[in-house]
C-alpha cells in the first residue's frame, strides 16, 4: 500500500529548485486511490489518483499489469465573452503498461525517459499550448 501522505518535490519553475508538495490519502476504493493536496477544496480540486489493473494470463502469456497517474487542477479561466471567469480542470494523465517478466530496470528506463520528455520546455510548450506535433 502507498503511504497516507506523498511528499512530491516539484521543480515549479524546471531551474533546479524544488518546493514540497505535500498530498494526503483521502480515499482507496478497490483499484484507486485518491490524494489531496494542501489547496483542495470541493469547488478547486488539487487530487492525485493512483490506478492499477492486475495483469490477466492470455494462453502462455503471463499478460500485462496496467497503472496510472492521474492529476487534477482546477484552474480559473476566462469565458469567451472575456466578463466571465470558469472554473475547468487541468488533467496531466500518465499510464503504463507493462507486460510480466520485464526488468526493474527497464520499467526505471521508461520513466527516467518520460521524465525527460517532460522535463524538456521547448518541446513540451510546443506540444501543450500550441498542439505541436
Amino acid at each position: 500500500m502507498q503511504p497516507n501522505e506523498i511528499t512530491f518535490n516539484v521543480d515549479v519553475l524546471n531551474d533546479g529548485n524544488t518546493t514540497p508538495q505535500v498530498y494526503k490519502r483521502f480515499d482507496q476504493v478497490g483499484n484507486r486511490s485518491v490524494y489531496h493536496g494542501a489547496s483542495h477544496a470541493a469547488d478547486l480540486r488539487d487530487a492525485i489518483n493512483l490506478y492499477r489493473s492486475p495483469a490477466t494470463k492470455n494462453g502462455n502469456f503471463r499478460g500485462v499489469q496496467k497503472t496510472a497517474i492521474k492529476v487534477t487542477r482546477d484552474k480559473l479561466v476566462p469565458g469567451v465573452d472575456s466578463t466571465t471567469t470558469l472554473t475547468s480542470p487541468m488533467i496531466g494523465d500518465i499510464s503504463f503498461s507493462l507486460p510480466l517478466g520485464v526488468t526493474a530496470a527497464d520499467v526505471l528506463e521508461l520513466r527516467q525517459l518520460i521524465i525527460a520528455a517532460l522535463d524538456v520546455d521547448a518541446i513540451m510548450d510546443a506540444l501543450n499550448l500550441q498542439l505541436e506535433i
